[in-house]
């Protein structure tokens, strides 16, 4: 089988949303996978959200872009990246007032604030550019 079916192969039966280059290594060469993570994108299969970070995606029906099939949208896909980098955040409060059930508003768009030092990554979801807000 190619590298570029393995790795959609571990993709696809994957409960996670969000996945790093280094979690393909025993499939192929560093450049191998490096060239079936362009061709999963080519494909709309992944799309990048940062320096070597990759999401699920699927082709949205009423716009025709590209979005993530994440069912929690961006601020579920950038809490899994924080998580997975071990980086301790905080949520605004009225987004985590909401996030917990405390409260019926919900806010436009979820603010994060970690230490710079320990993740300095800008990520992209469609329009949305997920940066720090401040630091801890």
């Amino acid at each position: 089988m190619a590298a570029v079916d393995c790795i959609f192969q571990k993709i696809k039966r994957s409960r996670r949303y969000v996945f790093e280059r280094k979690d393909f290594d025993g499939i192929a060469s560093y450049d191998q996978i490096g060239r079936s993570l362009n061709q999963l994108m080519d494909r709309g299969e992944i799309m990048k959200l940062g320096y070597g970070l990759y999401t699920k995606a699927r082709v949205n029906s009423l716009t025709g872009r590209l979005m993530p099939t994440c069912p929690g949208g961006s601020d579920a896909l950038m809490r899994e990246i924080l998580k997975m980098k071990d980086i301790d955040f905080e949520i605004d409060n009225l987004s985590l007032q909401s996030l917990s059930g405390k409260n019926t508003q919900i806010p436009s768009s979820v603010h994060y604030s970690w230490d710079q030092k320990q993740f300095n990554r800008k990520l992209v979801v469609g329009n949305r550019l997920l940066t720090p807000t401040s630091r801890l």
